[in-house]
């Protein structure tokens, strides 16, 4: 048996051993993680040195775009301005809200604001561009002016995109004059140098991020870029004086509107399933179908010549051929012109007298309702008695 010291002095070695190696494994371990901290630091440090980079990248790209627009040549053809001081030469704006009209499509729009007064919209601005404390006040106005652009205008990708291809057409033909022509700044024409409308609105009601509007010329889902106030000390011109061809009343005015059996019998069922209306009923939504007919709405090339168009290639005018009498047996014009309201398609035809009679009403595809749309019944509490 091996003597007690012996023991004792083989016990403390194995202990010093075993601390050794314990303190070797720890210092490899230690140095293994701060390796690891070193790659992670690396790694870091490296990518945001690359997102500074792409930064720089497109502040530098942004610079040299504007540079080179600033410095464009006009076309050879053109007049030479003299150079001014240096400005920006694009200005780029984002929409703040859109447009919820009652007007689906531009067929049937208002040419003007106020002309259809029972015309309404709801413009329904973006919470993460425009807080709801941006609309107060709004309402203690009686109306208000409505920046926005004409965003249907089919010429618009190629005026962005490629400028270079885009030619301003300086007249364009009036409705007024039956087809005659006017400087395109001597018109209210949606096809500008710059697509930019200015409508004025009856403010009925304002709501958290939404607007109710009546009397609108906007079509459904129009990009708004500003609204103010309309006052009537700086924007009502006294004695304002207009071109002669403007002051012929009832230029564009129908004689008579008649609403067949068939369309007063169809038109609840339609108006019950168009959800999210702003209207508060059918009979409400007849009295603006009459108001928007009571305007011959066809385009200068119908009045002239009545035709057939392609209802899925042109938005714009909307009409089919079909010969034949209205649903009470009267002889009428061959062609049945459409005109959509609310998710609804209402038909009806023009005789060469300015008589018309409306026919139909369908539901259009989709009209069962978007939910995120403010309708009458979004509105109806807030207005209490009022329009609605």
């Amino acid at each position: 048996m091996a003597p007690p010291h012996s023991l004792a002095a083989a016990a403390l070695a194995a202990t010093t051993a075993a601390i050794a190696l314990s303190s070797l494994l720890y210092r490899r371990k230690c140095g293994r993680l701060a390796a690891r901290v070193q790659e992670l630091e690396a790694a870091l440090a490296a990518a945001g040195e690359k997102a500074a980079s792409e930064r720089r990248g497109r502040v530098r790209a942004q610079q040299s775009l504007r540079k080179a627009l600033s410095e464009q040549e006009p076309r050879s053809d053109e007049a030479r301005p003299p150079k001014a001081a240096a400005a920006p030469a694009s200005y780029p704006m984002a929409p703040i809200g859109t447009v919820q009209s009652c007007f689906s499509t531009r067929n049937g729009t208002p040419r003007q604001p106020l002309v259809v007064t029972l015309a309404r919209a709801t413009v329904a601005l973006d919470p993460a561009r425009v807080p709801a404390a941006a609309l107060e006040g709004l309402a203690s106005y009686s109306h208000c002016w409505i920046i926005y652009v004409f965003h249907l205008n089919t010429d618009l990708d190629k005026m962005w995109k490629d400028p270079a291809r885009s030619k301003l057409k300086a007249k364009v033909r009036v409705p007024r004059l039956k087809g005659g022509k006017m400087g395109v700044l001597a018109t209210r024409s949606p096809h500008r140098p710059n697509p930019i409308g200015l409508s004025v609105a009856k403010v009925e009601a304002v709501d958290g991020h939404a607007v109710l509007l009546s009397g609108v010329d906007l079509v459904d889902g129009t990009p708004v870029l500003d609204m103010k106030p309309y006052l009537p000390y700086s924007d009502c011109v006294k004695g304002a004086a207009v071109p002669s061809w403007l002051e012929v009343d009832g230029a564009l005015g129908v004689e008579s509107i008649h609403f067949s059996e068939h369309f007063i019998s169809v038109l609840p069922t339609c108006w019950m399933h168009a959800k999210q209306s702003l209207y508060a009923s059918a009979d409400e939504f007849q009295d603006l179908i009459k108001q928007v007919l009571s305007w011959d709405i066809r385009s200068i090339s119908q009045r002239i010549r009545p035709h057939q168009v392609n209802t899925q290639g042109n938005a714009d005018d909307h009409c089919s051929e079909e010969a034949g009498e209205d649903h009470e047996g009267r002889a009428c014009s061959g062609v049945v012109y459409h005109l959509h309201l609310e998710g609804i398609d209402v038909s009806y035809r023009i005789d060469q007298g300015s008589n018309i009679v409306v026919e139909d009403a369908t539901l259009l595809p989709g009209a069962m309702g978007n939910q995120n749309r403010h309708g009458y019944s979004a509105w109806r509490d807030k207005l209490g008695s009022g329009i609605l």
